[in-house]
């Protein structure tokens, strides 16, 4: 039964990566590298066909007669297919978020990354490119079909439009020059698709009056959507009122920690007057987000070391700027190297942030950097680098199983819960690592930011609940995020922006840190002779599975 499971399993991973071909790139394999997702209606049909077959075979599968390792390869692979069944017969995205038709998604690894010797990178990036048209076309044919556009999603759409002419007119050309045969092709075929990028452009901003659909999901829709995302039995409603518990506690935390850091009494006020003032000490530029996230990063790998947090490998990362294309949706986040990709150790890891975009009004564009100050970036680059995704993906990347559904498929839960999880133990051992008087008021500031972003992570379960099962308006987000957040408006714009565009997503930060630190103190009772090292090592040693399947590969 074992090898029979392992030769469905790897049978389904090709069909599905051969049904994504700009996922599968994504992920480091490269067998599609010329070719785009069929998102016409009978490529609806045929990826429906796939998936049905994909889920009898893993049904047939007797759970019961598989070693741990597999069973749970077993019922996280059975979690994507039904997932992606979910999608392509119900939700049905490509109908109505015209973000998934993103260019940028297509071209970009193929720019940024090494993927393939110079002259088939040029030869795919050609392909991809002269296929661009026919893609955009199918595009406006499948979303005008659908229910409507909601019109975050057009807004956010047309500006990263503009990050996609940009990588057609200058990075795509640049790459080009490298090779004298390929070279010219390529550049013919990214005039036609620069050609087709701006007609859909046209298009959008002409849907853009219309686009008057709900970007709520509704109830049932987002119980769905949570349950694929989560992989966890928690519904909407015990979500929000553990979330809603927990803000309370945090914020009792918040006011403790406020009043130690300024030395004085708690006071009515304190915690926002403490905040501007950390912010005003440490002031940042939209030209230094990127040297100060790099200053912050060198520091962490040495006391991530000399803590003994968890094992640090030595993969490259770099701090880069967000690329154009992919800004809109979230501040920063951290993309690792393809896990197939079999030069993978090599490839670096880009941790990219992304400036207050130019179109907003001065003021905004300076609430944004003080929300992301020099002591806020340094808990941001605990969570994008080190011991956060950075290490964390570096571990995953290590991972061997028998299959390669544990190195291909990551659980945003597992990755995220370890990430807000790294926060924590770095508060605890504190940025400095000194007792000085200066090294303590560092510390002290570490675990403020770090009060602030448990208080984001939890609001941003709050609002996306709210947000897609009931009627939360954009003032009562903004009050939310701002009053009981203390975060800056611009953050709060930027976040509700978020929680349209996506759903399930922002629950997996704090769903995820719930299980991942319930798992690294049950270890710690169950193994006490592991060093702190030692048990996240082992929490770190399978890949990203969902929390309740690590319990079950640590025996917990």
């Amino acid at each position: 039964m074992t090898l029979r499971f392992r030769d469905v399993a790897e049978r389904v991973v090709d069909a599905l990566l051969e049904a994504s071909p700009e996922w599968a790139l994504d992920e480091g394999d490269t067998r599609g590298a010329h070719r785009l997702t069929d998102h016409s209606a009978e490529g609806d049909v045929r990826r429906t066909a796939m998936l049905t077959d994909a889920l009898g075979s893993l049904d047939e599968i007797d759970p019961d007669l598989l070693p741990p390792g597999d069973l749970v390869d077993l019922e996280v692979l059975r979690t994507k297919v039904s997932a992606d069944l979910w999608h392509t017969a119900e939700l049905r995205p490509h109908t109505w978020n015209p973000l998934v038709y993103a260019p940028g998604e297509a071209l970009l690894p193929l720019v940024e990354r090494e993927l393939l010797p110079l002259t088939e990178r040029l030869a795919a990036l050609a392909s991809r490119c002269s296929a661009l048209p026919g893609y955009l076309a199918t595009a406006r044919t499948r979303l005008t079909e659908g229910p409507g556009m909601p019109r975050v999603h057009v807004e956010t759409a047309l500006a990263q439009l503009a990050g996609d002419r940009e990588l057609l007119t200058r990075d795509v050309p640049a790459l080009a020059e490298g090779d004298s045969e390929g070279g010219p092709a390529l550049k013919e075929a990214a005039g036609r698709a620069l050609e087709a990028v701006e007609e859909h452009e046209s298009w959008l901003r002409t849907e853009l009056g219309f686009a008057d659909a709900d970007p709520r999901l509704g109830a049932r829709s987002f119980a769905a959507q949570l349950w694929y995302t989560l992989d966890s039995e928690l519904s909407p409603e015990a979500l929000l009122v553990r979330a809603e518990s927990d803000l309370l506690a945090t914020e009792e935390a918040m006011a403790e920690a406020a009043a130690e850091y300024e030395g004085q009494p708690r006071r009515p006020g304190q915690v926002a007057e403490v905040l501007s003032a950390l912010a005003d000490d440490h002031p940042v530029t939209s030209q230094d987000l990127r040297s100060t996230g790099e200053q912050a990063l060198e520091h962490l790998y040495r006391r991530t070391r000399e803590a003994g947090i968890a094992t640090v490998y030595d993969d490259p990362v770099q701090v880069v700027p967000m690329p154009e294309s992919r800004r809109g949706v979230a501040v920063a986040y951290c993309r690792p190297p393809g896990p197939l990709d079999p030069d993978a150790h090599a490839q670096p890891t880009f941790i990219a942030v992304s400036p207050p975009p130019d179109d907003w009004p001065a003021e905004r564009r300076d609430s944004f950097l003080r929300e992301y100050n020099g002591a806020m970036l340094r808990n941001l680059m605990v969570h994008e680098g080190m011991p956060g995704h950075a290490l964390q993906l570096a571990h995953a990347a290590r991972h061997d199983g028998a299959t390669r559904v544990g190195k291909l498929l990551m659980s945003g839960t597992f990755v995220e819960g370890w990430a807000v999880h790294a926060e924590e133990v770095m508060a605890g051992h504190g940025w400095s690592g000194t007792d000085s008087a200066e090294g303590r008021r560092q510390d002290l500031a570490l675990r403020l930011v770090r009060l602030k972003t448990r208080l984001r992570m939890i609001l941003n379960a709050i609002l996306d609940v709210r947000m897609h099962t009931g009627d939360l308006t954009e003032e009562e987000a903004l009050a939310l995020l701002t009053e009981r957040g203390h975060q800056e408006e611009g953050e709060a714009v930027g976040k509700w922006r978020r929680a349209q565009l996506t759903s399930a997503q922002l629950s997996t930060y704090y769903v995820g840190y719930t299980e991942m630190a319930a798992i690294a103190r049950d270890l710690a009772e169950t193994r006490p002779e592991l060093s702190e090292r030692e048990r996240h090592d082992l929490m770190l040693a399978h890949g990203s599975p969902p929390p309740r399947h690590l319990r079950t590969l640590l025996e917990l």
